[in-house]
């Protein structure tokens, strides 16, 4: 099975910043898309920002939209998340996915797309 490597997350006080980084230890060629999602106790896991290799600008969650980042390597294996004006609510474990599908763009936004995953990392932003 291929594995996906998180690093990156940590303690940070409401409006700092933290940038995570995932690696996929096995696919390039193939990677379609790769996606941050994440889990807050006791909420379902929910898209937070996704990158496509072969054409389209990445896209985000609307509650992350103008201070996350995600950005991917040249290499289709590795992926950022830049996080700024942090907020207690964005308090999470973060999980990294890799996508070998081609589907439409707005199916990125939904988990059963990737199917490869991490094992998360965990974000705490304090208030």
């Amino acid at each position: 099975q291929a594995q996906l490597q998180e690093a990156g997350g940590g303690l940070v006080q409401a409006g700092g910043s933290l940038t995570l980084t995932c690696v996929h230890s096995e696919r390039t060629r193939s990677t379609v898309a790769m996606a941050w999602f994440r889990q807050a106790p006791g909420k379902e896991r929910e898209f937070v920002a996704c990158i496509r290799w072969g054409g389209g600008q990445p896209f985000y969650a609307e509650s992350v939209k103008g201070r996350f980042t995600i950005s991917g390597g040249n290499v289709r294996n590795s992926v950022n998340l830049y996080m700024n004006s942090l907020k207690p609510e964005d308090t999470a474990v973060y999980y990294c996915a890799s996508s070998q599908r081609r589907v439409n763009s707005g199916s990125y936004r939904a988990a059963i797309a990737y199917g490869d995953w991490g094992q998360g990392t965990q974000v705490t932003v304090t208030s």
